[in-house]
């Protein structure tokens, strides 16, 4: 199975058999009636009897999306040389609940081409530690060390990087620079702001410090509060000349965008980090004409009565510049400017890149 590796997330779910929509057709699904391994179970991990009619199951969203499916306990393998029938203690195996979906949704699920998703965050964000797949593996001894690292390429034809057991210097051109995470009960790589600049003036709406920032490697836009968002469109457009589509935005000047976190650590987005390729044309109310104007790549956050309404989202424009890592045991979250491949780098993913059940 192939499958997204997602930080602002919990549990791991892939296509059960059972599920027959066009949606599911379009993954590789599940069939538990194939896998020697795979126990039925309910959410608390009790067996479900043979003659139980009626089993536990959970809706779970991403995003625009949701799943719906009951739940197996499964030995997860990475690697294709070990073998899901010898078990967790294998190198590079877990036992872990996984949900089974009998019901996706076709947005986005429909347009994605991988299976399933392997959540990343901290325990809170699951229905109990052994759905929290990485906490597994680090339970079975499959890693050196409780924790991960994140590279994302900038182009498709090199594949991006998932590091487990610790986090590759080759991928960094400078040492990790740690900030804990803000309330991790909540179970996000949930980050304090100190402060927003953008062209070097702050952003009013962070200068009291109750600003915060999730870093999802699952969101491909930067999250912005929706309170906030209409404003720093505005400061980030640019006018430019010529017809979109003979434009590439991110060759264009405009302002900088830089969040400061706790620890001073600076991550800073320059128009070719935050701009959308596309130009638009825009037409004025007042005056009837026509602009080409180059946007940046952000997504609106509503508030939420527990992140509350402030809370930004680290999502591919900060994660294809800076490279992270996820530290479980001291609750942390490391920065570091990312150095893509060389040239003539592997097209295709390696093989760790593929989830063997």
């Amino acid at each position: 199975f192939t499958v997204v590796f997602d930080t602002g997330s919990g549990h791991f779910f892939l296509p059960s058999a059972s599920c027959e929509s066009q949606t599911c057709a379009k993954h590789r699904r599940f069939e538990r009636a194939a896998s020697p391994t795979a126990v039925d179970i309910n959410h608390d991990g009790t067996v479900v009897d043979e003659g139980d009619t009626e089993r536990d199951e959970v809706s779970v969203v991403y995003g625009t999306g949701e799943i719906t499916g009951s739940f197996v306990r499964e030995s997860v393998c990475l690697r294709s040389s070990a073998s899901p029938e010898a078990g967790p203690s294998a190198a590079g195996c877990a036992s872990v609940r996984i949900v089974l979906a009998h019901d996706m949704t076709e947005e986005p699920f429909g347009s994605f081409g991988f299976d399933g998703v392997i959540g990343l965050g901290l325990d809170a964000l699951s229905l109990d530690p052994e759905f929290n797949f990485f906490q597994q593996l680090s339970a079975a001894g499959a890693v050196a060390e409780p924790r991960f690292g994140y590279f994302l390429s900038r182009v498709d034809w090199v594949p991006s990087e998932i590091t487990f057991g610790g986090h590759d210097e080759r991928r960094t051109e400078s040492e990790l620079r740690w900030t804990t995470v803000h309330r991790p009960e909540l179970g996000y790589w949930q980050v304090k702001i100190r402060s927003i600049r953008v062209g070097g003036k702050p952003l009013p709406d962070c200068q009291d410090g109750g600003c915060s920032a999730i870093a999802d490697t699952g969101t491909s836009l930067v999250g912005v509060p929706k309170g906030a968002m209409r404003g720093l469109h505005m400061q980030l457009a640019r006018k430019v000349p010529g017809e979109p589509e003979q434009l590439d935005c991110r060759d264009f000047p405009g302002p900088d965008l830089v969040f400061e976190l706790e620890g001073g650590i600076l991550l800073e987005l320059g128009p070719a980090d935050y701009s959308r390729a596309a130009a638009v044309h825009v037409v004025q109310d007042s005056t009837k004409r026509a602009q080409v104007i180059c946007r940046a790549s952000l997504m609106p956050v509503e508030s939420d009565p527990v992140l509350g309404g402030k809370t930004w989202i680290l999502g591919e424009p900060v994660l294809q510049k800076y490279y992270t890592a996820y530290d479980f045991q001291r609750k942390s979250v490391g920065f570091a400017l990312a150095t893509q491949p060389p040239a003539g780098a592997p097209a295709r993913a390696p093989a760790p890149a593929v989830v063997h059940i």
